[in-house]
């Protein structure tokens, strides 16, 4: 299968030698392949390529080059082909084999084959072609050398010989000619570069275009563009795809010029030529070349730049391809400069900035960039011009933060830029956008309408000494006439103030020259006509000058004019002049003088000034008044003219359609609409129509309502007394456009948030006096203005203004020390003996280190000590400080007291105590035990431990950490319990502290169980005791029931301090069954098994009758089995006392705290169960504290036990 045959178009040819082409092999035949490169050709020499085997084909192409004479030209290229190629080149009209001129090189390690050409010459321009080829097919590609000479002509050949006659053919020449020069341009002949700008002009300029070659006659010239644009694109299309987004030359802010045009070329090695005035120029297309032209390509844009601009580099620019024209654009630079440039800028947010500028020469337009990027009118800028085009303004609409940045202003090649710098509105509520301001910052900060009238003023007066030196130069002397050709009867043009002869069929200018000696013999026109403007009405005349008397002829379009009819000719010596007594529309016409050979004409047009209706201008004139926001329409009617220009401006400006501002022009009216008025937007209103023959204007004025601005200041201080404060401002500036109705004041204390309206004050005074004052107080004060639109921003105070003179209080008495620590020490003082009639509303604390000499104050004069003690906890411990403090009234801080004495801090010397300790403590054994005991003390105390007053085994550890001892046991065992004794001794005194450490475990259980009867349905429990009661005190038991009707075990008796307890209800015919628990502080023991108590078994005998037991009593006064025990539980613990009581009768039991009873307290939960009594408190309070007494009480005595509940915090 061929390579590529699914890809490639091929065809079998058989390869020629074409001009400067390497021959191919004799009778070669190949396929043509097309390249993936465009430009490449390929001929294939075989049908089907062996396996890993290829043709050569370019991956780089050479580049067409475009360099100036002398400089080095290369091309590099880059083929593959398997095997690899040989690479040659040669050129289409000349030899390459000159070694000293060509040098073909191959570098292995990047693969390129360069061409290279040493200081390249003319004749060197050409077409050259580079041929890959191997054993299996051929590439090649050409490329186009062009070498640019300084003044080189396009086209010598047409210079040597003389141009063919045009007859106003313009498109034939557009065909023939590739390179434009100037060239005299015929009498009636459109300039060509009238239409060469038109093709490649927007639309919107085919007007101005027009009225600089002055055509008038827009249908024929809009026929005529569209023939030529036809032709043209044909043209065109043989070289580009598409050509779009022509940018006409223009100046940019870095002082370069460039202009721009999109073009996709069909052959990217087209060459590109670049001329000036019809004479081809060199360019680089190298960034960073030092070439004057220099081409840049981006995409498709091409950018063509000029750099160091100066006024030579005004002319006629073209852009060709080969032989077409693609683009045209005229650089006019105007000869200006600016006399006052635009001044740096700083505009609060959401305020409008304004740049000015005067020049040197009246323009119509400058350009204006922001950031590099062109500006134009529209909603976020105004461009404004004077009526005398001197003064050209940038206004910069709505400033936000984003728009800070350079801006420019450029006029011709001058230009002049300053930064705009716009600050955030501080003020504005956060998150919310800032309200509009009606303010402008920036201008030049000088009076440009002065500047401009003084250089209107020295145009004029160069133009009139301009004028005056013609007028003062002696007309000269007539040369020497060459009498025409026979048969040639053309008059000819003659310029008024210099003679013309005709010589050889040509008008020549000559320059005087001396009096001829020979008399004069034939007529010359010494003053000739020039076209005239005469006013419908009025008289003109038409003049000429002859050198000589002779006699003349008049004509009117071509025919001759006879006095009569309000026209009326004179001839006085060398004068001629025709006459209008009363200008009328039929005198218009092209009015001529002919005297023998010499001719001259002039156009004449009569018109009227434009004017107003009387009515419409008076209806006009009447002021216009709008409120902020709303829209003002000025319209104004007039008669419809011919070439009538309608301008408005607003305080001698002219206004632009744009923005908020809508033009509108018909042909009998124009309408001005300003949309959303400011307060900027007031002020006189002017419509100025204008023709040929005068201007008419009319006057109005737009007065925008708004709230005023903000009072002028500086607030003055009038008077201020320890009773008044009398302030005065000024009026504001801008009263909003309407009077200023009156003023609001308001007032706000020193140290205080809140302003307080104190007073109005009609719009006729600008002070008022505040009697509500306190003597040495401090106020500010802010004014607003107000008028029927509303109220103005505000005016406020710098500074604070005192009422009265200041009057500071005197010394307080000297600081003592109450306390010292090594965190705080604590002052007291007195109050100064003389407040000096000013209360004392507070005082001010200083302290100065030891070997100081700096005061440093402790709190603020805005946030006053009001006591007259402090405690200083702002202190380094061990640090010696003395302290003064200063009385604050109103005034501020009076003078200071005396240095109190030399105090350090330190924690003063105490006798140890200990803090919260705990005075019980049960270890489970085999565990740590720590003992933790915190104390106070100065100086540190020395701490001793003993157990049971003895001194500790080794294996205890002590910890000492300051402020806390600890003990700790690091296997505890039950021969560890003891009463543990921490002794704390320093200089002061001694303290101690006992705490019962026990270490236990589970208790074993306890011994056998024994049921006995005594009374009918009761059941004495007893049992031996646990082996671990003489170990342990706090052991008691616990006895559960379980019986046959149930079988669910339930506990009947708790903290049992006996070996016996008491079962009641036993009835007779169920079996019951008990069990013994012993417990302590770490749980129960295992249960110890009664035996089983049925209905037949253990039964007390029954008696009939009750003889034989009336001799038993069992009748006895209350006692105490089990007392109370002492308890120190945290606050918010749970606490259980309980007690054993026993007597018959039952006794009855009460508690007492503090020796009042509390059995119906609900904050106690007591009970009574068979004398074991217990009282519960769910969480103890501190007010729990105290003597704790259960007393019970029969018919035979009392009992009573007590103890101590402590509750810890």
């Amino acid at each position: 299968m061929i390579q590529g045959a699914g890809m490639f178009r091929r065809s079998k040819v058989t390869d020629g030698t074409g001009a400067g082409q390497a021959p191919a092999a004799e009778n070669e035949v190949g396929f043509r392949i097309k390249s993936r490169v465009p430009g490449v050709m390929i001929t294939q020499f075989v049908e089907t390529l062996p396996e890993g085997k290829s043709h050569p084909d370019f991956t780089r192409k050479p580049i067409a080059l475009t360099i100036q004479e002398g400089k080095f030209a290369f091309f590099k290229a880059i083929v593959t082909g398997d095997p690899n190629p040989t690479v040659t080149w040669s050129r289409n009209n000349g030899d390459v084999s000159d070694t000293s001129k060509y040098q073909s090189k191959y570098d292995p390690n990047s693969n390129e084959h360069t061409f290279e050409m040493a200081n390249v010459k003319a004749d060197q321009a050409d077409t050259y072609k580079c041929f890959a080829k191997n054993e299996f097919g051929q590439a090649f590609v050409t490329v186009v050398l062009n070498v640019i000479e300084v003044g080189f002509k396009k086209n010598k050949a047409e210079q040597q010989t003389a141009p063919e006659t045009i007859n106003g053919d313009f498109k034939t020449v557009l065909r023939k000619s590739k390179v434009r020069p100037k060239a005299a341009q015929k009498d009636g002949e459109i300039n060509p570069k009238f239409w060469e700008l038109l093709l490649s002009a927007d639309k919107k300029d085919y007007e101005r275009i027009c009225a600089e070659y002055g055509v008038t006659d827009f249908r024929w010239m809009l026929k005529k563009l569209n023939e030529m644009k036809k032709e043209r694109e044909e043209e065109q299309a043989q070289f580009v795809k598409s050509i779009s987004n022509l940018r006409p030359i223009q100046v940019n802010a870095d002082g370069t010029a460039s202009f721009e045009i999109d073009m996709d070329l069909i052959e990217q090695s087209r060459s590109i030529y670049l001329y000036k005035d019809g004479e081809m120029i060199p360019y680089t297309k190298e960034l960073g070349d030092t070439m004057k032209h220099s081409l840049r390509k981006v995409g498709r844009k091409y950018i063509f730049s000029i750099r160091d601009l100066n006024p030579e580099d005004g002319g006629f620019y073209q852009l060709d391809v080969e032989n077409v024209n693609m683009f045209s654009t005229d650089f006019k630079i105007p000869m200006v400069d600016f006399l006052v440039k635009i001044q740096e800028v700083k505009a609060m947010e959401r305020e409008d900035a304004v740049f000015e500028c005067v020049l040197s020469k009246p323009l119509a337009k400058i350009s204006w960039l922001g950031k590099n990027l062109p500006l134009e009118q529209g909603d976020k800028y105004d461009i404004e011009v004077s009526e005398d085009k001197l003064i050209h303004r940038l206004v910069v609409k709505d400033c936000m933060v984003v728009d800070k940045g350079i801006f420019s202003a450029c006029a011709g090649i001058k230009s002049c830029n300053a930064w705009l710098v716009v600050e955030a509105d501080k003020g504005a509520d956060q998150g919310k956008k800032s309200v509009r301001k009606t303010t402008k910052a920036g201008g030049s900060g000088m009076d440009l309408q002065k500047v401009a009238q003084e250089q209107n003023a020295k145009l004029e007066k160069q133009k009139e000494e301009v004028k005056v030196a013609k007028e003062a130069t002696p007309p000269p002397e007539p040369p020497k006439v060459v009498a025409p050709e026979p048969g040639s009867d053309k008059p000819s043009d003659v310029a008024p103030a210099r003679p013309v002869v005709k010589v050889e069929s040509k008008v020549q200018e000559t320059k005087p020259e001396p009096p001829a000696a020979a008399p004069v013999s034939e007529p010359v026109i010494m003053s000739g006509l020039a076209n005239m403007l005469c006013l419908r009405g009025k008289p003109a005349e038409l003049k000429v000058t002859m050198n000589m008397d002779c006699e003349g002829s008049w004509f009117k379009d071509g025919e001759p004019v006879n006095a009569g009819a309000g026209i009326s000719i004179s001839k006085k010596s060398t004068f001629h002049t025709l006459t209008f007594q009363n200008c009328r529309d039929d005198d218009s016409g092209v009015y001529g003088f002919v005297c023998k050979d010499q001719s001259t004409q002039g156009k004449v047009t009569v018109g009227d000034v434009p004017e107003f209706d009387p009515d419409d201008l008076h209806k006009f004139s009447k002021p216009l008044t709008v409120r902020v926001g709303q829209n003002a329409t000025f319209k104004m009617p007039f008669a419809a003219q011919e070439s009538l220009t309608v301008n408005w401006c607003k305080n001698g400006t002219e206004v632009k359609d744009g923005g908020g501002v809508k033009i509108v022009r018909e042909p009998n009216h124009s309408r001005l609409l300003v949309k959303d008025c400011l307060q900027t937007d007031a002020g006189t209103i002017k419509i100025q129509l204008k023709n040929a023959f005068g201007a008419a204007e009319a006057t109005s004025q737009l007065f925008v309502l708004d709230r005023p601005g903000p009072p002028e200041g500086p607030v003055e201080i009038l008077e201020t007394t320890s009773s008044l404060i009398e302030i005065k401002w000024n009026p504001p500036k801008d009263d909003g456009g309407s009077a200023v109705t009156g003023y609001i004041v308001e007032r706000q204390p020193e140290g205080h948030s809140l302003w307080t309206k104190i007073g109005d004050v009609s719009g006729d005074k600008t002070s008022l006096r505040d009697r509500n004052v306190t003597h040495g107080k401090k106020y500010s004060y802010r004014i607003y203005a107000e008028n029927t639109e509303g109220m103005s921003d505000s005016l406020q105070t710098t500074d604070s203004i005192m009422a009265g003179i200041m009057i500071l209080s005197g010394p307080p008495g000297a600081p003592k020390v109450v306390s010292t620590s090594k965190t705080c020490i604590t002052l007291m003082w007195t109050p100064p003996e003389d407040d000096r009639g000013v209360p004392v509303i507070g005082y001010q604390l200083e302290k100065r280190k030891k070997d100081t000499n700096l005061w440093i104050p402790l709190n603020a004069v805005n946030e006053p000590i009001e006591d007259v003690n402090y405690a200083v906890k702002d202190v380094t411990e061990g640090s010696e400080y003395e302290f003064r403090v200063l009385a604050i009234n109103e005034s501020g801080a009076g003078e200071p007291s005396p240095p109190s004495a030399m105090v350090c801090a330190k924690n003063p010397n105490t006798r140890p105590h200990f803090k919260n300790p705990e005075d019980f403590i049960v270890v489970r054994a085999g565990n740590s035990a720590r003992v933790r005991i915190c104390y106070e003390a100065e100086p540190p105390p020395e701490i001793t431990w003993l157990k049971d007053d003895e001194p500790l085994p080794p294996w205890i550890q002590i910890i000492h950490t300051e402020g806390m001892s600890q003990l700790v046991i690091p296997s505890s065992k039950r021969s560890d319990s003891a009463i543990y004794t921490i002794v704390a001794k320093n200089s002061v005194g001694q303290a101690c502290f006992d705490v019962e450490v026990r270490v236990t475990d589970e208790p074993k259980s306890p011994g056998p169980v024994e049921l006995e009867q005594t009374v009918q349905g009761k059941v004495v429990i007893s049992w031996a005791p646990s082996p671990d009661q003489e170990l342990d005190d706090r052991i008691y038991y616990v006895v559960a029931q379980r019986d046959s009707n149930t079988r669910i075990w339930k506990t009947v008796s708790d903290r049992l301090f006996t070996n016996t307890y008491t079962a009641n209800n036993i009835l007779p015919g169920i079996e019951y069954h008990f069990r013994v628990y012993a417990k302590n502080d770490m749980g129960l023991s295992d249960p110890s098994q009664s035996p089983t108590w049925g209905a037949n078994s253990n039964r007390v005998p029954f008696f009939a009758n009750a003889i034989n037991s009336s001799h038993v009593s069992f009748e006895r006064p209350p006692s105490i089995l089990v007392p109370l025990k002492v308890h120190a539980p945290p606050r918010g613990y749970q606490v259980y006392m309980t007690c054993a009581v026993r007597g018959f009768p039952t006794p009855t039991v009460s508690w007492f705290l503090n020796e009042q009873c509390i059995n119906s307290d609900s904050n106690y939960y007591i009970t009574n169960s068979f004398g074991v009594c217990s009282m519960y408190i769910l969480r103890v309070r501190p007010k729990d504290s105290g003597e704790y007494k259960v007393m019970a009480v029969n018919s035979f005595g009392k009992a009573e036990c007590s103890t101590k509940l402590i509750v810890r915090e």
